[in-house]
């Protein structure tokens, strides 16, 4: 087949506007939901430029899109490959919103565009297969999937591709899998996807099949601070590999940074460090794995999320409110506010243990039937009225709660570490924050609680200045060390789950606690809790 000539530039202009009534035609909800972000023209152009250098000049090919959308990687092909290098051109896209207007935008230029879900079909046996996929797929959460179609998902996955998807993966990990099986002998792939894979667990499946199932050739991950998706927080990553089995041990292209052409930083690392580390993220900038010698904090906390109220502005309340609904004081506890309210990074307390802030906030901690309530504390009780009319007690969490009031089981702990943060030069404090909190307060969620195993604080009551010591340690470990463990979000949010503050090394706590035994001889602090009472597992 030979494709017509085209008039790309006035072409392209007209995709451009015609992407934009469709967009603007839709909520930014629905979009979201089904993971409609278009690609940035300049972005689809810099991506198939890399796609000429990686193809054989002497050959022609056949493309597939599989999320076609209006067409920007299309238009991007044919501005950037010569019509006689192009034997076939197929898209699929599911949404006619899109699809219809675009048939008819590409009208008599060659391709074939079918609204189908790709995710349904399959190759057929009396055709070729292709040569070069290039793919910015739906970037839809696994929440917003149906159960029967993500095992529907899976299975396929796993027959197509030979890999085990989690049930929390996106949809663009199944498209991925799913592609495998059209791509010819030697096939080249381009998949513009979250760089997210590179460190969640849902993206192991996916990171094994890049290091068996094909030779992974490069990956360059954009700063997060520079949003590739004007309407999508995400940080993004180019993803090439080339259908064929891959050799033993062989370096893959790893580069961060500035633009798919020109990157920032580069480096090539060997396929045995990427088999190793649990987190890609930290190439080409850092090392591979921290040393095995080094401990890191589980060796001496046990670190929770703080608990889930179901709602703050019901169950947090400051003294003036307290007093001015005339609720018993004694069924409040002390809680820390928002790390936004928080000015201070040391949490000072009374004698009794209350945190000494200007703009103190108690939890409603209530632990004693309805029946009791009504009865002995009437006040409280048309209060929690107010909320059950309100619609909190059908809340997600209230509602899973008996009763719906009771609070999770979070004591005070002694560092407390904000688990979202963002990076910047030109930011005076650093993106997570290390608190000492010398009070009796407990914490919401948006911080995780350190606690420290037995013998560390056995050690710090032993030694009353190891308390300090240990936070002055905290505050020390550098941003990038903790980045190299979390993850990040479009816009330059990092993010800390517990167990992946939990993974974050410090030789000098390991130096400060010599004598500390392993986290084997942690103890459990939330085991002997009320079955009546639940609580986080995070």
């Amino acid at each position: 087949m030979t494709f017509p000539s085209l008039n790309t530039n006035t072409i392209e202009r007209n995709r451009l506007k015609l992407q934009h009534e469709l967009d603007r035609a839709k909520s930014s909800a629905e979009r979201n939901a089904k993971g409609q972000f278009a690609t940035p023209p300049a972005l689809a152009h810099d991506i198939l430029k890399q796609a000429k250098q990686y193809c054989p000049s002497d050959r022609s090919f056949r493309f597939l899109d599989p999320a076609f959308g209006t067409g920007a990687f299309f238009s991007a092909l044919r501005s950037v490959f010569p019509a006689n290098r192009v034997t076939a051109a197929r898209g699929y896209e599911v949404d006619s919103h899109y699809g219809a207007p675009a048939t008819e935008l590409w009208q008599g230029a060659g391709l074939d565009l079918r609204i189908e879900d790709f995710t349904l079909v399959s190759p057929s046996s009396a055709e070729p297969l292709f040569d070069l996929v290039i793919s910015n797929p739906p970037y839809v959460r696994h929440h917003h999937l149906q159960n029967q179609e993500k095992n529907w998902l899976r299975l396929r996955s796993n027959a197509v591709a030979g890999i085990e998807i989690s049930g929390l993966a996106g949809l663009y990990c199944y498209f991925i899998a799913l592609s495998h099986q059209w791509m010819a002998p030697g096939a080249l792939a381009g998949w513009l996807i979250p760089s997210e894979f590179m460190d969640v667990n849902y993206g192991a499946a996916i990171k094994r099949y890049l290091l068996d199932r094909v030779t992974l050739l490069h990956i360059h991950r954009f700063d997060p601070a520079d949003v590739q998706f004007g309407d999508a927080l995400v940080s993004s990553a180019i993803v090439w590999f080339r259908n064929e089995r891959p050799p033993a041990n062989y370096r893959v292209r790893m580069t961060y940074g500035g633009s798919l052409i020109e990157p920032k930083t580069e480096r090539h690392v060997a396929t045995r460090d990427l088999r190793s580390s649990r987190k890609w993220t930290r190439f080409p900038c850092s090392s591979s794995e921290p040393s095995v010698d080094v401990p890191t904090l589980r060796d001496f906390f046990q670190i929770k999320r703080g608990l889930v109220t179901g709602d703050n502005k019901f169950f947090i309340l400051n003294k003036k409110e307290i007093t001015d609904k005339n609720l018993p004081q004694h069924m409040f506890r002390p809680i820390l506010p928002s790390p936004r309210s928080l000015v201070t990074d040391e949490v000072p307390s009374d004698d009794s243990g209350e945190p000494v802030l200007a703009d103190g906030v108690f939890l409603l901690d209530c632990r004693i039937p309805s029946e009791q309530v009504c009865r002995d504390y009437p006040n409280l009780w048309t209060y929690l009225e107010e909320g059950r009319d309100r619609g909190v007690a059908d809340r997600y969490i209230c509602r899973h709660r008996t009763p719906w009031y009771v609070q999770e089981f979070r004591p005070p702990a002694p560092f407390v570490c904000t688990y979202l943060g963002r990076a910047g030069k030109k930011k005076k404090n650093p993106p997570f924050r290390f608190i000492l909190n010398r009070s009796r307060a407990t914490a919401t969620n948006v911080y995780l609680m350190l606690y420290p195993i037995e013998e560390v604080a056995d050690a710090m009551i032993k030694d009353s200045t190891l308390q300090e010591r240990t936070w002055a340690v905290l505050k020390s470990i550098r941003s990038e060390v903790l980045f190299n463990e979390g993850r990040v979000y479009g816009g330059g949010l990092h993010k800390l789950e517990p167990r992946e503050l939990a993974n974050v090394p410090s030789a000098a706590l390991g130096e400060l606690f010599a004598n500390v035994a392993s986290r084997a001889k942690q103890i459990d602090l939330f085991a002997d809790l009320p079955t009546d009472v639940p609580h986080s597992t995070n």
